[in-house]
């Protein structure tokens, strides 16, 4: 039995989300708060294995309290949000940094024609996220020395690096922030990311990893010319890879692992089009969506690093990945940035 508490301040959705939930026989509500203050002391004196938790709330609002709950009586948080309003969607995000583990838009109610979709969505993602019994809040570059990673002697392919993929999924988008936040602005290549995320919360993430990185982010346009410094992130419901010409494409393709976008199609496109000139990068995720596709960048001569375990929020894609023997570089998030940058300015020795 996965035990939930629903943090709402509203008192018909929370209802709702409790019958939502309780519909599912593994799941019991044990219980509710109505604002993060709520929450907190709940949380001192039970366990629960999951915590819904809204963002728009009196007293305290849900990105403080899932800092205060992260950093005392650490326990999976999944941010229920209305995306549409984007206050709520930079505050999701500002908890996921604060190591919330993923972001849900809330329910719609009955009769909506996606009710059924979404409804499941959030019970297997609460049953997912039950089986994470570590959340470990992404360490801060400025907050941790880091030591570089060991890395191989530079050989010709090293030096003529164009292209970073990376995939992610559960996790993502601190994890994202973490390794553009290790690059340095004027890295000669382009970043290219799928980020498997609830739909419409992409436009939210853009702009959050913008602010706090520094970097040019965009939404992916098809034929759009890829620039150095730039980075490209697949829009909601379409494939996004490369063309023969080195600019970015993107499909209405049949989804690939039920996914679309989907990393395996980003990383196939690279292997295919850049070969050993690219890195890719696969990140914490559930399923195994590009693993197979990493260990073809790596047979066509490309670098590639998987995330490890102990930093992963969910190791299910990087862990297949390793298990294929598909990563020349397994480490943790905080040093993949600097192992990009030593890759692509050739500052490996």
């Amino acid at each position: 039995m996965i035990k939930v508490l629903v943090v709402e301040d509203s008192l018909v959705a929370r209802e709702f989300i409790v019958h939502l939930l309780s519909s599912d026989p593994e799941i019991r509500v044990i219980g509710t708060a109505g604002n993060g203050e709520e929450a907190v002391e709940f949380v001192r004196t039970n366990k629960p294995d999951v915590i819904t938790m809204d963002i728009h709330m009196p007293k305290m609002d849900g990105f403080e309290a899932t800092r205060i709950i992260m950093e005392t009586n650490p326990v999976p948080i999944i941010i229920l949000s209305a995306s549409w309003n984007p206050e709520e969607v930079e505050k999701a995000f500002l908890a996921m940094q604060a190591g919330a583990i993923a972001a849900l838009e809330k329910p719609p109610g009955l009769g909506h024609p996606e009710y059924e979709k979404r409804m499941q969505e959030i019970v297997t993602t609460v049953k997912l996220m039950s089986e994470v019994k570590v959340v470990k809040r992404f360490p801060r570059l400025r907050e941790k020395k880091i030591f570089p990673p060991v890395a191989p002697k530079v050989d010709k392919r090293r030096e003529e690096i164009k292209v970073i993929a990376i995939g992610t999924s559960t996790g993502g988008p601190p994890a994202l922030q973490t390794i553009l936040s290790g690059l340095s602005k004027d890295i000669s290549v382009p970043v290219l990311i799928v980020q498997h995320i609830a739909k419409g919360f992409l436009s939210g993430m853009v702009e959050w990893l913008g602010q706090t990185t520094g970097f040019p982010i965009h939404t992916g346009k098809h034929d759009e010319y890829l620039l150095p410094g730039n980075v490209y992130i697949a829009p909601d419901g379409l494939h996004m890879g490369v063309a023969n010409s080195g600019r970015l494409a993107l499909s209405v393709d049949d989804p690939i692992n039920g996914l679309r976008p989907s990393v395996s199609y980003l990383f196939r496109s690279v292997a295919n089009v850049f070969r050993e000139k690219a890195i890719g990068v696969l990140l914490t995720g559930m399923g195994s969506d590009g693993a197979e596709e990493l260990k073809l960048m790596k047979d066509r001569g490309a670098i590639t690093i998987a995330q490890d375990k102990e930093s992963s929020v969910v190791h299910g894609m990087p862990g297949e990945a390793i298990k294929l023997d598909a990563a020349m570089h397994v480490m943790p998030i905080d040093m993949i940035g600097k192992m990009l940058e030593s890759l692509v300015n050739k500052k490996v020795h």
